[in-house]
C-alpha cells in the first residue's frame, strides 16, 4: 500500500490477494502492514466538549422525490456548499523524521574523509502533509481521518475565512481511521451530520476537500455501492464497512466530507485506488460517530478482540491446506477456518484450536471472515458470544467474551 501525502492510495495488486495473503491477513486482532509506518499516540484532553448523540432517522437519508428535485435544481450543488463549505478545514501537518547513522561512523575520523557529505549521528527530516476535515461542534471539535494525522508533530487547522490555529489530537484509532481534532475556538460554522444506515446505491452526493494543495475544491457524484469490505480494497488491517462512490477524490481529500444533497455529512473520504477512475471510498457516518463519541471520551477506542487468524473456507483452500499443511485436517467444506488461536486470548480460553471452522456465531450463520469480523466488532467487551463450532470430532459450542484488542495489534 503506497501512500501520497494524507490520502490512502489502494495498489489493484491488493485487492485481489492470494489464498496465502488472505490466511495471513483475514484475522481479528493481528494487523498487516498498512497506511503509514509512523508511530501512534493516543492523546487524553481534559475538554469536555462532546460530540452530541443526535438521534438516527429510520430513513433514507435521500427519498426518491429529493432525487428528483436535485435533477430539476441546477443550483442544488452550490446551496449545499454555501450551506456546508465553511464548516470544512484544511489540515497541515509536520512530523520530524529521525536518520541514524551506522554504529561507530559517528567517529571524527570519516569526518576527515567524508567532510559535509557524510550526515550527522542523528539528523531530523521535516515531513509535510496536508488533508480535510470537518467541525462538528461550535467550539472547536474536528474530525478527519487517523492516517492524516498520524505521528504528527505540529497539526494547523485553516478554515475558510482565513484564520488558522493549531489543532490539539484528542484521540485517533488507526483500525476505523478516524481522529479528532480540537481547536480554540468559538462559535465556529458546523456540518450536521446525516444516518449512512439506509443509504442506497444511485443517491447523489457532494465532496469538498482539498485535494493536492487545492483548497476547498467540490465535486459531485453518486454512491456506487454500499457495504465494501476493507479486504474488498486492500486494507484488510482496518475494520470498517465502505461507501463507494465516484465522486472525485484525491490525494489531500482524507478526512473531508461526503454529503448529501441535504448538506448532511453521510461518509468521511478516506481511500481511492491507485490507477482507476471513479472508485473513492468513504467511511459510512454512523461508524465515524460512533468511534469520535469514544476518542473524545476517554481518548482511545476499545475493540473487542477474540484472538483468532481466519480464512474463508472453501473447496480450494481446504485442497490446499491438506497437501501444504499436513497439521490441518479439515472436515467441513465451508465455513471460517481458525488458522491460528493466539496463546492466552480469549479464544484460547475458551477452547478454541487451530482447525475449527466457525459455523455460526449467536445463531447467526457465518461463512466467510467478513461476517465473524462484523460480528465481532459489534459486540460489546465483556459480552457472552455463542460461536458453533465444527471439529473433527463434530459440532461442539463454545462461549467466549471479547477482550480488548491489546494495544500492541494497534497497528497500521
Amino acid at each position: 500500500m503506497q501512500r501520497i501525502n494524507c490520502t490512502q492510495i489502494l495498489s489493484p495488486k491488493l485487492v485481489t490477494k492470494s489464498l496465502v495473503i488472505i490466511l495471513l491477513s483475514s484475522f481479528i486482532g493481528i494487523s498487516t502492514a498498512g497506511c503509514l509506518s509512523l508511530s501512534k499516540t493516543l492523546r487524553k484532553s481534559n475538554s469536555q466538549v462532546q460530540i452530541p448523540e443526535e438521534p438516527i432517522q429510520a430513513q433514507p437519508s435521500v427519498a426518491p422525490t429529493s432525487i428528483i428535485a436535485a435533477a430539476n435544481d441546477p443550483n442544488l450543488v452550490v446551496k449545499v456548499v454555501q450551506k456546508v463549505g465553511p464548516a470544512v478545514v484544511r489540515i497541515d501537518t509536520s512530523r520530524t523524521i529521525r536518520s541514524q547513522v551506522p554504529y561507530g561512523f559517528e567517529d571524527p575520523f570519516f569526518g576527515r574523509f567524508f567532510g559535509d557529505e557524510f550526515p550527522p549521528r542523528s539528523r531530523g527530516q521535516v515531513q509535510r502533509g496536508n488533508g480535510s476535515g470537518f467541525i462538528i461542534n461550535s467550539n472547536g471539535e474536528i474530525l478527519t481521518n487517523a492516517h492524516v494525522v498520524n505521528g504528527a508533530d505540529v497539526v494547523t487547522v485553516s478554515l475558510k475565512d482565513g484564520r488558522s490555529f493549531r489543532g490539539q489530537v484528542k484521540g485517533e484509532d488507526t483500525l476505523t481511521d478516524v481522529a479528532v481534532i480540537k481547536i480554540n475556538a468559538n462559535n465556529l460554522p458546523t456540518v450536521p451530520l446525516g444516518n449512512s444506515e439506509k443509504l442506497q446505491s444511485g443517491e447523489p452526493v457532494i465532496a469538498i476537500g482539498n485535494p493536492l494543495g487545492l483548497d476547498y475544491t467540490v465535486t459531485s457524484g453518486i454512491i456506487s455501492a454500499m457495504g465494501r469490505s476493507s479486504r474488498d480494497i486492500g486494507a484488510s488491517d482496518k475494520r470498517v464497512d465502505y461507501l463507494q462512490t465516484d465522486a472525485a477524490i484525491n490525494p489531500g481529500n482524507s478526512g473531508g466530507p461526503l454529503l448529501n444533497i441535504h448538506g448532511q455529512v453521510i461518509g468521511m473520504n478516506t481511500a481511492i485506488i491507485r490507477g482507476a477512475q471513479g472508485l473513492g471510498f468513504a467511511i459510512p457516518i454512523n461508524t465515524v460517530r460512533r468511534i469520535s463519541q469514544q476518542l473524545i471520551a476517554k481518548g482511545r477506542v476499545d475493540h473487542p478482540y477474540l484472538g483468532i487468524v481466519m480464512a474463508t473456507l472453501n473447496q480450494e483452500l481446504k485442497e490446499r491446506l491438506q497437501s501444504e499443511l499436513n497439521s490441518f485436517d479439515v472436515s467441513a467444506d465451508k465455513g471460517v477456518l481458525l488458522v491460528r488461536v493466539i496463546p492466552r486470548s480469549p479464544a484460547a480460553i475458551s477452547g478454541m484450536r487451530a482447525g475449527d471452522v466457525i459455523k455460526s456465531i449467536n445463531n447467526q450463520s457465518v461463512t466467510n471472515t467478513e461476517q465473524v469480523q462484523k460480528i465481532v466488532e459489534k459486540s460489546s467487551i465483556g459480552q457472552t458470544l455463542t460461536v458453533r463450532i465444527q471439529r473433527r470430532t463434530g459440532i461442539i459450542q463454545l462461549s467466549i467474551k471479547p477482550a480488548p484488542l491489546p494495544v500492541d495489534d494497534r497497528r497500521s
